[in-house]
């Protein structure tokens, strides 16, 4: 880490230098999340191919968009760590770093010499933050895992959907993005208690701890009573009435009434103060036991109007609720406008527009993303820059294919 004070206005992590040898999504989104509250991140890419996320759909002019999202910003330097050479390249450049994240199977890195107990020995500081499927302890810790294997072992897939559809996995990555805001989370951690106590540290984050510990009531339950929860499509297993809901014209929209205050507010806002009193509806646990018929009233209350007729209703009721939004509504609504998307310059994108960082830090306005990496762009910044190695011996090493020597811009 920089000795160097920040300056007004940088971000939290500034000066902290951080190494991805991470590909696809999971550890690429720890790397994302520490980037985007200041740090220098160095993605370590195979030389010729890349990161395989830059192969992903949907792609714009030749630029994967998942990819663009999670690495904007970073810097990439391309090696390929099955030669001697390359590992050697990396066990330098975490000398000096503070963070080096990682998504490699358990074991794969230690058997390149480049395992937390070697890398450590030369920075005693580092952090090192390993992504896997499973984990780096237990039986199942040598298997290959990707989010899809964690939403179904979790659990997770098994409670998505309606009680007589499959059990359905997410069309997006959840598990994996979940496991990487948690990557980001544990070392931050390890951060602060490296400022504390002085040594670094390991962290071990598997794509489905994050995700089960959200789903963590049903396990609970099943343990504490053998009842083992089931699929309720958008409805509640806690509270009633929530759900989404079509309105008169065509439109989505949700409604949570996810306490006894705001179940109250939307009885009179549907002009059913009778509802208040009634005993099937007074309180929560009577309304989760007559759930079905209190969902088709509230159904087809939200039937009878516009959807903006009844957001209003809603909203001048402080009943908590929201319109089923696509990418469109996103893109043009001014709360998101101003708080939470950002602009990608520097690509074929154009002016286009990404969900920023998840959360406000003081003073600190957020990062710029200005361009996405091509692959080992910023070798021969890095290798010369910060390892001072000769021009000579960067042509030897890219001519035997063990780095990618494209200059920076």
């Amino acid at each position: 880490m920089s000795d160097e004070c920040s300056p007004p206005g940088a971000g939290p992590l500034a000066g902290v230098r951080v190494i991805e040898l991470g590909s696809m999504y999971a550890a690429p989104t720890a790397g994302r999340m520490l980037r985007d509250f200041g740090a220098d991140v160095v993605k370590v890419e195979d030389p010729a191919a890349g990161d395989f996320a830059r192969q992903w759909q949907p792609a714009h002019e030749g630029l994967a968009i998942g990819f663009s999202r999670l690495n904007a910003g970073k810097r990439s330097v391309g090696i390929d760590l099955r030669h001697r050479e390359g590992r050697e390249l990396v066990r330098l450049l975490a000398r000096d770093a503070d963070v080096l994240i990682e998504n490699f199977r358990p074991g794969r890195l230690e058997a390149w010499g480049l395992g937390y107990k070697e890398l450590s020995r030369d920075n005693s500081g580092l952090v090192m933050t390993r992504v896997s499927g499973f984990g780096q302890t237990g039986p199942y810790r040598e298997r290959p895992g990707f989010g899809t294997v964690a939403e179904t072992a979790s659990g997770y897939a098994f409670l998505n959907g309606w009680p007589h559809t499959p059990p359905t996995a997410p069309p997006f990555g959840f598990a994996d993005s979940i496991a990487g805001i948690s990557a980001a989370f544990g070392t931050a951690m390890a951060l602060y208690r490296r400022a504390v106590h002085g040594d670094g540290g390991e962290i071990d984050v598997s794509l489905y701890e994050p995700l089960m510990f959200i789903l963590g009531d049903a396990v609970l339950n099943y343990t504490a009573s053998g009842e083992v929860m089931q699929r309720h499509g958008n409805a509640s297993g806690a509270a009633s009435p929530r759900g989404i809901y079509e309105s008169g014209d065509g439109g989505w929209l949700s409604i949570a009434a996810s306490n006894q205050t705001i179940a109250l507010r939307l009885f009179r806002a549907m002009g059913r103060p009778d509802l208040c009193a009634d005993e099937r509806y007074a309180t929560n646990r009577a309304r989760m036991a007559n759930n079905e018929t209190l969902q088709k009233i509230v159904a087809d209350w939200v039937r009878s109007r516009p959807r903006a007729e009844i957001l209003a209703v809603l909203d001048e009721h402080e009943v908590v609720a929201a319109p089923v939004n696509d990418a469109r509504d996103i893109a043009r609504d001014p709360h998101f406008l101003e708080r939470t998307l950002v602009r990608l310059a520097g690509t074929v994108f154009g002016k286009a527009m990404m969900p920023g960082p998840v959360l406000r830090v003081k003073d600190y306005a957020g990062p710029v993303y200005d361009g996405v990496p091509a692959v080992g762009e910023h070798t021969e910044d890095v290798l010369a820059g910060e390892l001072g190695m000769a021009a000579d011996r960067l042509a030897e090493l890219a001519g035997a294919g063990v780095i990618s020597a494209r200059r920076g811009a």
